[in-house]
């Protein structure tokens, strides 16, 4: 059912002139999403409390409620249409009243990490696209039909918001930012090992990918007690993020996900200068993806000691910053980072290998990241001592990457298997820090222990033997032809 409804609310929306691309669609449904599950999420704290003698003051007055404005029932539960507002008169109680209202929770809520400072967060970075109020009415009847009422249900609406942000980052570049292969996003999780107690970071957060992935591990990593739980739930995941709709989709997949008051601020983690950060900001595990070929303004590579234009480089300086002593990190980088011979990656691979322990480079194949052929690498470091050893892991395929074929964790297994004990293989293996050339700090993915198996012969020489067979194929069709 919840798949047969997000298809037609694409549908729905493709039709309305105020939506474009997959990314109107997925901003879209989100608002709506988003406030039917805040019904639902009232209704189960209202029934609660009700079973515990006590009175629920739900967040939305009356006026604002699901049940009033969007979906207004008769007793037989179909929806009322003498009080239901559809056409001009739904699109401008949306725009001009309910919009204005759910914004002001920005400025209302008593604290930042309550889902009322959320709603008004969220709004206030949003707009309602749909230029028919009948439109809109088709895509409130049909995410109504929705229930975000059980575990299940709020997994399987997750696993499918899932999917459509990964629709999206397929649909175009900006798209793209957002997405990381959701194998690969668990596969740094595990590897990375996030405790209960941890404080997790992303400073480019995107769809939340990553902070969502660690939510799930660290939630069923054991039995937790009421404390842990709320632990987890305010005082474990943390993100930053620029763009605005990345920033909407990222806090609205972190609550499908179950964490009700996401910790996500809407900023440029850039724009701050690393001097400023502070014991009290520094965090235990830092998980990320952050964007790369991006360039940045001078101003902006003032907060770093080592200059570039590199948006990735900038971030990789404000991880190991932001790092407590003994805090481990996961990152994506381009696998250009392990050699460039410019002054920026020169002087941070130095960084990274001297403040840091570099003990795992996972390199990707070209196509792990559908829909582009950029080859990647990942980090794995602790901060706090020099390296010694890197280990690395050369993920060969048997098979090319594509949208039809995309990376899957049966992929990677290989890889979280040996990374345990950091074994010798056919696809891994050490490198002693002692070794590397140290005016460039090269850290160059050369795997000695892989079976060259590239032709070294000549144009010439392949021609040549081509002919022989040629030849030695017609001899023998000319034998059997006289034994015939």
């Amino acid at each position: 059912m919840f798949e047969t409804t997000f298809r037609n609310l694409d549908d729905t929306l493709r039709k309305d002139a105020g939506c474009s691309s997959e990314l109107d669609y997925i901003e879209q449904t989100s608002w709506v999403l988003f406030l039917k599950y805040l019904d639902d999420f009232e209704a189960d704290r209202e029934a609660a409390a009700k079973l515990n003698g006590e009175r629920y003051q739900r967040i939305l007055s009356d006026e604002y409620a699901w049940t009033t404005w969007a979906m207004p029932k008769t007793a037989d539960g179909k929806l009322d249409y003498n009080k239901a507002l559809t056409g001009d008169d739904l699109k401008e109680f949306v725009d001009n009243k309910l919009f204005p209202y759910l914004k002001s929770f920005r400025v209302t809520a008593e604290r930042a990490d309550t889902i009322e400072y959320k709603i008004g967060e969220i709004f206030h970075e949003l707009k309602n696209k749909l230029q028919s109020g009948y439109s809109l009415r088709e895509v409130i009847t049909k995410v109504d039909e929705l229930r975000f009422r059980s575990n299940e249900e709020k997994h399987e609406m997750s696993s499918l918001y899932e999917d459509k942000i990964k629709n999206m980052g397929n649909a175009g570049r900006n798209g793209g930012e957002y997405y990381t292969p959701r194998p690969l996003i668990r596969t740094i999780v595990k590897v990375v090992n996030p405790k209960l107690g941890n404080k997790v970071y992303d400073g480019a957060v995107g769809s939340a990918g990553f902070l969502c992935e660690a939510y799930e591990f660290m939630r069923t990593s054991k039995q937790l007690t009421a404390k842990e739980f709320e632990q987890l739930q305010r005082k474990t995941f943390y993100g930053k993020e620029k763009k605005s709709l990345a920033y909407i989709i990222g806090v609205m997949n972190m609550i499908l996900h179950g964490i009700e008051a996401p910790n996500i601020i809407h900023t440029n983690t850039l724009g701050e200068n690393i001097a400023d950060i502070q014991e009290k900001d520094r965090v235990d595990i830092v998980l990320a993806n952050p964007p790369f070929g991006g360039s940045e303004r001078v101003e902006v590579q003032e907060n770093f000691p080592i200059r570039t234009s590199e948006t990735a480089y900038l971030f990789l300086q404000h991880f190991i910053k932001i790092l407590r002593v003994g805090g481990r990190c996961g990152i994506v980088i381009k696998n250009t980072f392990l050699s460039n011979t410019d002054n920026a990656s020169v002087a941070l691979r130095k960084q990274l290998l001297e403040e840091c322990d570099l003990q795992a480079v996972l390199e990707l194949p070209g196509g792990a990241f559908t829909g582009t052929g950029v080859k990647t690498v990942v980090l794995f470091f602790e901060k706090g001592r020099a390296t010694e050893k890197v280990w690395y892991y050369q993920l060969n395929l048997s098979r090319n990457l594509g949208k039809t074929n995309s990376l899957n964790e049966r992929d990677l297994e290989e890889f979280i298997t040996l990374s345990a004990s950091q074994a010798d293989s056919e696809n891994s293996w050490s490198v002693n820090v002692k070794d590397i050339d140290k005016s460039t700090w090269d850290l160059t993915a050369n795997n000695p222990n892989r079976k060259d198996t590239t032709d070294k012969r000549t144009p010439e020489e392949i021609l040549a033997e081509i002919e022989e067979l040629d030849l030695e194929a017609a001899t023998a069709i000319a034998a059997i032809k006289e034994l015939l």
